[in-house]
């Protein structure tokens, strides 16, 4: 509502002000000030063709017509001006004085030229003033209701002054005086009651407009959002297919994807086969050694800036990064659109991994080098599974690619023969045997060449790093790792979602401008801020102010008639009949106070008829049943506010209250009420009009004479005569009636005021014409020699009247209409795009859940980082880690025509992953998180959520839980794995290796952000995976030692050799028995 608006932060409240004014001038009051003009002038010109149609004397009506002719000058003039908006918008005010003061002239002129003067003289004229100063002129509520007083008073002191001077009857003049302030006092509550319905609604249509625009501005920059982020996780081919199955799957709660895997029995599968691509594997080759230096900050911080410099190199390069696995990197070139030199993008992208890390190296001191092997062939590549979504690659060649990295010589590029074959001799190349280095390589007879470095030499013999100062050695490798890689100014993750709008940064000039510099030279420095600066509120919301603008035109009710997508300019009809039936099914609230208004001006025609009119019996009768009526009408509509009265009554009075909320909400009873209220008014306007005692008034036209009449007879007669113009008055108080109903639908308007204009006219002019040629025939008994102005008949001056009003409430209701429907459009149309933003909100959640987990998803999506610039790193003290592999599967896959080159395998190893991925989904196992697969191998975690230091607060039985939620769901990963082999005829065995210590986890990566865990932790469990035994889940003695103590049983393996751990003694864990133990109920 607009009072909750006007309570919004200052800061809001002046730019929406603003715009409201110009929304308000533009769409309300320069289509009406012209509408008013436009009546004014037909008001001129009528006036003057009747005043010559009638044949009255043009000398006896001279200033009459002056007056006229000067205002259609004036007016003139007035709507030649406001027709051009810049002058209109500069003096709203001026004009609306002109217009007011012009109009209480020619009232005045009127009221004193034409004949004799009366107290009823142009009450109608000033009525039609007072009530078009509230709902046509562009002044504010304070200044119309001071223009609608002054126009009031002024009449009515000036013909109360001008007529007590000589007057026979002070007190029929006193009685006619007071039923016209009866009238404007009338005519002053009505307008200001539609100027105030007319500007809440506006309100509501503005900030429905508003919230409209600014839905849309929001659903834009959610809409860039997930893009951005489906696009850094994914390419685009794969993107918008897995994007449209996601909101599908949102909008109808996940119904559609069961439709189709019920009807298909598959998960869908995005992957697709690529061919003549080069794969590109690297490893940093002393990384391992660096990290255990690390804190959990330097090594997110390390691996972010190495891998963006990476990334750097791949775009540069025209390559996609696929992967990030611990330490190693891999991409491939010729994705998703074929390139002809992939293999030179990738031998490219190579040698300049190594030249970064030599200088790396150079500038540090720190002894690590890089490994890169390259292959060409076919790729099999998209996504499996149902979280944590990865790209990937799969086939024979891509594993080639993994052992020429690993058979590969630290500081080269190791190539295969066949990438050789596309180098189209670029480069040179020395051959090389590298068998004994990777078993797989000698199996397969690969040749392979060592790609030579054309830069090697002359930078060798240019080199011009400085050397590492003294200071430099004092630090720790990993201080002094990080302090260099900061100045390669990698993006952080997720930055993009942050500010995308702001203006793009030259990362680039900031990486080639530092990447030389010696650590000495970066000691002296402060550490570069390389994020963006975010947006300020104002330049947030500029797309909403320009979209604003542009509304406006199309808000412009003047512009109502054209061509709508959603109206229909003659009957403003919504052209969805859905549409239509709802709105005019929609409830309508404030119908009660429509009622209590009409009964106002039913009160102000009673009060004025017993003022002024005829006192007959039939006056009482008729106004006593109609008061009956409308206090019925009354309760009916505000019975729901009388609800604490009804219900201390009897019961059998409890359902009154109801009434009123039906009347509100059902269509048929609101119309047929309003149209039963407004009759018992019109009807009530004239009704006594018929019970006048003609017969004195036959008598005085036949004798056109008083003699021979009593006193009484001519008292008579003189009460029942100057009550016609009274009549008249109450006819258009009717009129007014109409235009207070303002949602009633504008063909029911405009049938009840044609309505009205017929039987009035017909009334005043021809059935009880005689009334008015009575009064008329004893105000100028010598009309040859004085015969009264157009305005002073008081027939003629109702038919005008009664004309000009019609046309300005038509108008009026026009206005209304469009505004109570474009209010309903906004509101459907919000609502719309409303549940569109959600939809895109949950898949921008959902987008990033499958990247990250939960916990730390939020971070990312709320913004609640201490400060943009830190990478998100967390310390886990007792993480559980699991690695379980199908090894079986890699004999399982083959690439012919009869599985489409591969395609059809990935399909059972996706069902696989899928059916894994689900078991997720299961509250027992809300606390692992899947990290990622690779090739047939799924890694998942426990205990990442928990805050560092947590766990010693803590028993060490519950601190040890998760171990065995973790064991628990190894073993729900066997046990689904039977069921697929059941189903697919295979015979595959889950080896499944677990460990638990101290983890890292932390985002890296800026194009294409991965949550991962690093520490000694994971290698010893991934080592644990592959030197285990197949359906068997092997742990290290720490972990079974903590497994025990949760009511789990160990067997001993023995003491085995583990890479790069040398020997350790392992055990399998006892999966055919169950936990025994009082801990046992822990996990429960």
């Amino acid at each position: 509502m607009p009072c909750r608006r006007r309570s919004q932060a200052s800061t809001e409240t002046p730019r929406e002000d603003l715009f409201y004014q110009t929304y308000y001038s533009l769409s309300q009051q320069y289509p009406l000030i012209l509408l008013l003009l436009v009546i004014v002038l037909g008001i001129c010109i009528a006036l003057i063709a009747t005043s010559f149609a009638s044949g009255r004397d043009f000398s006896s009506n001279l200033g009459f017509l002056i007056t006229l002719f000067a205002a259609l000058a004036v007016f003139g003039l007035v709507l030649v001006l406001v027709c051009i908006e810049s002058i209109f918008q500069q003096c709203t005010r001026v004009f609306s004085a002109v217009i007011w003061v012009c109009l209480i002239t020619m009232g005045y002129v009127f009221v004193f030229t034409g004949g004799v003067v009366m107290a009823w003289d142009q009450v109608s004229f000033f009525l039609f003033i007072i009530f078009t100063v509230y709902t046509m002129l562009p002044i504010r509520m304070q200044d119309a209701v001071g223009a609608g007083l002054a126009s009031s008073l002024s009449h009515v002191i000036v013909l109360g002054v001008y007529l007590s001077v000589g007057c026979t009857s002070q007190a029929e003049l006193a009685l006619q005086l007071l039923a016209n302030l009866v009238i404007f006092v009338c005519g002053n509550l009505v307008g200001a009651y539609h100027k105030h319905l007319m500007e809440v609604a506006l309100q509501e249509t503005f900030h429905e407009t508003f919230n409209l625009i600014q839905s849309r501005v929001k659903l834009e920059s959610e809409k860039r959002h997930q893009e951005h982020l489906l696009l850094s996780i994914l390419p685009a081919y794969i993107a918008l297919e897995m994007k449209a199955e996601i909101i599908e799957r949102l909008r109808d709660g996940g119904q559609a994807q069961q439709r189709h895997e019920s009807t298909n029995n598959f998960h869908n599968l995005y992957v697709k086969q690529h061919k003549n691509v080069s794969i590109l594997y690297a490893d940093i080759v002393g990384f391992t050694l660096l990290a255990s230096e690390c804190s959990p900050k330097e090594l997110v911080l390390m691996l972010n800036e190495l891998f963006g410099k990476f990334d750097q190199i791949a775009k540069d390069n025209e390559c996609m990064r696929i992967k990030i696995l611990g330490d190693c990197y891999y991409c491939v070139s010729g994705l998703p659109v074929s390139l002809p030199n992939h293999a030179r993008n990738c031998v490219k992208m190579g040698l300049d991994m190594c030249q970064a890390i030599k200088k790396l190296r150079d500038a540090t001191g720190v002894d690590i080098n890089m490994r890169v092997g390259v292959h060409s062939g076919n790729v099999l590549c998209g996504v499996i599974g149902l979280q944590k979504w990865q790209y990937d690659v799969w086939s024979d060649d891509v594993t080639l690619a993994n052992h020429m990295e690993a058979g590969g010589v630290p500081g080269r590029v190791h190539i295969t023969e066949a990438t050789l074959s596309h180098l189209d001799g670029v480069y040179a190349v020395e051959e090389i045997c590298c068998w004994h280095r990777d078993p797989y390589l000698k199996e397969n007879k690969i040749r392979t060449f060592l790609v030579v470095d054309p830069r090697a030499e002359e930078e060798s013999a240019n080199d011009t790093l400085s050397p590492v100062s003294g200071d430099g050695y004092k630090m720790r490798a990993s201080v002094r790792m990080t302090r260099y890689l900061e100045s390669w100014g990698a993006a952080k993750p997720f930055a993009n979602l942050k500010h995308l709008d702001s203006p793009p940064e030259s990362a680039g000039s900031v990486r080639n401008n530092h990447s030389e510099l010696s650590l000495g030279s970066l000691n002296q420095q402060k550490t570069l801020e390389r994020g963006r600066a975010p947006r300020s509120p104002d330049e947030d919301l500029e797309g909403v102010d320009e979209k604003f603008f542009q509304l406006i035109e199309q808000l412009n009710s003047q512009k109502q008639w054209k061509k709508s997508e959603d109206l229909n300019r003659i009957t403003l009809y919504f052209k969805e009949r859905s549409l239509e039936k709802e709105y005019r099914l929609s409830a309508l609230p404030s119908f009660n106070y429509y009622t209590a208004c009409t009964f106002l001006v039913f009160v102000s025609n009673f009060l004025i008829q017993i003022l002024v009119a005829y006192k007959t019996v039939a006056l009482g009768v008729s106004y006593g049943i109609s008061f009956f009526l409308f206090i019925l009408l009354l309760l009916t509509c505000f019975a729901g506010h009388l609800a604490k009265c009804f219900l201390k009554g009897p019961k059998a009075l409890y359902w009154v209250p109801s009434i009123s909320a039906t009347v509100c909400t059902q269509p048929w009873l609101r119309v047929s009420l309003g149209i039963v209220t407004i009759l018992v008014v019109l009807t009530m306007a004239v009704l006594n009009l018929f019970f006048m005692p003609d017969p004195w008034c036959s008598l005085q036209v036949q004798n056109s004479t008083m003699v021979g009449m009593n006193a009484t007879q001519e008292f008579v007669l003189r009460n029942s005569l100057f009550s016609v113009p009274y009549y008249i008055y109450c006819c258009i108080l009717g009129f007014l009636s109409c235009s207070l109903f303002l949602h009633m639908n504008f063909e029911l308007k405009l049938t009840m005021l044609t309505l009205c204009l017929v039987v009035y006219n017909v009334l005043f002019l021809h059935t009880h014409s005689w009334l008015s040629d009575c009064y008329v025939a004893r105000l100028y008994p010598n009309q040859t020699a004085l015969r009264p102005g157009v305005l002073k008949e008081p027939k003629m001056m109702g038919a005008i009247s009664f004309f000009v009003f019609f046309f300005t409430l038509l108008a009026l209701a026009r206005q209304n209409e469009y505004y109570c429907r474009l209010d309903f459009l906004w509101k459907k149309k919000f609502k719309k795009e409303r549940e569109e933003i959600e939809t895109m909100e949950n898949l921008n959640r959902v987008l990033l859940e499958n990247v990250l987990p939960a916990h730390v998803a939020q971070l990312f999506i709320g913004q609640t980082l201490r400060n943009e610039q830190d990478l998100y790193h967390q310390s886990c003290e007792c993480a559980c880690v699991l690695f379980a592999s199908i090894p079986d599967f890699k004999e399982f896959y083959s690439e012919s025509n009869v599985n489409r080159e591969g395609l059809e395998c990935l399909r059972l190893l996706n069902e696989i992953i899928a059916d894994f991925d689900e078991l997720l989904l299961k509250p027992k196992f809300s606390g692992v998180e899947k990290i990622k697969t690779i090739g047939s191998t799924y890694m998942a975690a426990t205990g990442l959520n928990v805050a560092a230091g947590q766990d010693s607060q803590q028993d060490v039985e519950r601190s040890y839980a998760h171990l065995g939620i973790m064991v628990e769901f190894a073993m729900a990963l066997a046990a689904k794995l039977d069921i697929i082999n059941k189903h697919s005829f295979n015979s595959f065995k889950l080896r499944v290796g677990i460990n638990h210590g101290p983890v890292v986890a932390g985002v890296i990566g800026a194009q294409k952000p991965q949550y991962d865990i690093w520490g000694n932790t994971v290698n010893v469990a991934s080592r644990m995976e592959s030197t285990g035994v197949l359906g068997k889940i092997q742990v290290t003695e720490e972990t079974a030692k903590a497994l025990e103590t949760v009511g789990y049983t160990c067997s001993l393996r023995g003491i085995i050799k583990v890479k790069g751990k040398g020997q350790l003694r392992t055990y399998f864990v006892c999966t055919d028995t169950a936990r025994s133990g009082p801990q046992a109920p822990l996990l429960s």
